[in-house]
C-alpha cells in the first residue's frame, strides 16, 4: 500500500505542539486591516488550537491518522 500524502496548504497552515495538539493561527489578518479596529486585529494576532470537531480532518489532511 503506498504511503499517504501530506496535503501541501494544511502542512504550511498547521502545526503540532508537544502534547499533541493542532495549532493553527486566525484568519482575516492578512489584508483590508484599515477597516477593522484595534481590538478586531490584536485578538486575531494570538495562535489557537484547533476546534476538537476539527481535529480529525486536519489531522488526515495532515497523514497523522
Amino acid at each position: 500500500m503506498p504511503k499517504m500524502k501530506t496535503n501541501s496548504g494544511a502542512k504550511k497552515r498547521f502545526t503540532l505542539t508537544g502534547t499533541g495538539k493542532i495549532k493553527r493561527k486566525h484568519a482575516f489578518k492578512s489584508h483590508i486591516l484599515t477597516k477593522k479596529t484595534i481590538k478586531q486585529k490584536r485578538r486575531l494576532t494570538h495562535i489557537t488550537t484547533v476546534d476538537p470537531s476539527d481535529v480529525g480532518r486536519v489531522k488526515k489532511l495532515l497523514a497523522l491518522k
